[in-house]
């Protein structure tokens, strides 16, 4: 690798760490995520991955939390061990090509929804940027390759999965994209579970999800999300 290259990979990972570190805060600060979860991307250039630190505060991480581990999960940049469930991100990585970030998440309503064995479904005009949401019916820490394939087999080509009684699991092609999926996604629960203690609540059929999620998924959109819950991270920490 050339002098140039390498500067370009540190750039990179520096950039990174600091849009993971971000990214891990709103999603705690949302109730997205909570003591546990992990937020992770590959390092362009590598063969590797960024991921927070097993034992980082989710809700006061920095950038210094944001380790460097292969997909065997061998720490690359010091003695920072990864969390347990790296596999859920190291099994979607060698499946798809097309993922560059992946997000665990402990969301309240899409796991509890998953607790009674009801399905998130399509109940607001977000919910067609998800598509089809997939179900994982093991309940289990994810803490084994064997698991994490599983995992990544159940995803598909899919951007979600919830895990039952455990959480969520949202595939983006950066970190951006999967930090708004994991707001969707529980967004649409939480509004599902509201709505059904008055009703039924109408679900989107197939020509509006593509329709609407056509409309929805586009890059200026999806960073909008990402400046909203970014400003109020600025405001909160000054």
């Amino acid at each position: 690798m050339t002098a140039v290259a390498e500067d370009s990979v540190v750039t990179s990972a520096t950039n990174l760490k600091q849009q993971l570190a971000d990214a891990i805060r709103m999603l705690e600060r949302a109730e997205v995520m909570d003591f546990n979860g992990h937020f992770s991307a590959r390092l362009p250039g590598t063969a590797h991955l960024l991921i927070n630190a097993g034992k980082s505060v989710r809700s006061a991480l920095t950038a210094k939390d944001i380790i460097t581990i292969d997909l065997d999960g061998n720490p690359l940049d010091g003695d920072a061990v990864p969390p347990m469930e790296f596999h859920i991100h190291a099994s979607i990585y060698r499946r798809r090509a097309d993922v560059q970030s992946v997000a665990h998440t402990h969301p309240r309503w899409s796991t509890l929804l998953s607790m009674v064995g009801k399905p998130v479904r399509p109940v607001i005009m977000q919910a067609a940027v998800l598509g089809a949401i997939q179900t994982f019916g093991k309940t289990a820490s994810i803490n084994t390759r064997a698991l994490g394939e599983e995992v990544a087999e159940v995803l598909g080509p899919h951007r979600a999965v919830v895990l039952k009684s455990h959480g969520a699991v949202v595939a983006g092609g950066g970190v951006v994209e999967a930090f708004v999926l994991a707001c969707y996604l529980e967004e649409t629960a939480e509004r599902q579970y509201m709505a059904e203690q008055i009703g039924e609540p109408k679900v989107l059929d197939a020509d509006e999800m593509r329709v609407i999620g056509q409309n929805l998924w586009k890059p200026h959109l999806l960073q909008k999300v990402w400046d909203y819950h970014h400003a109020k991270l600025r405001q909160a920490t000054g």
